[in-house]
């Protein structure tokens, strides 16, 4: 069982790791038109936070809240 607390955590980690993973693999897209290496990364970086916060979807898809 999980606290209220912690599926909160749990919640803010997932947008901002959706959104910001994304934010970032776009901008690293269009980064690499003028710095291939730099956009590279970027857009490897975006897209390792992005899955992660998919992973993070799931994961609280099967929390269950301490029931009172």
């Amino acid at each position: 069982m999980f606290t209220e607390k912690t599926i909160s955590r749990v919640h803010s980690a997932i947008w901002i790791l959706l959104y910001g993973g994304l934010l970032t693999l776009v901008l690293g897209l269009f980064t690499r038109r003028s710095d291939d290496d730099l956009g590279l990364a970027l857009v490897v970086g975006g897209g390792i936070a992005a899955a992660l916060g998919a992973v993070l979807v799931y994961l609280r898809s099967r929390m269950n809240s301490k029931q009172k």
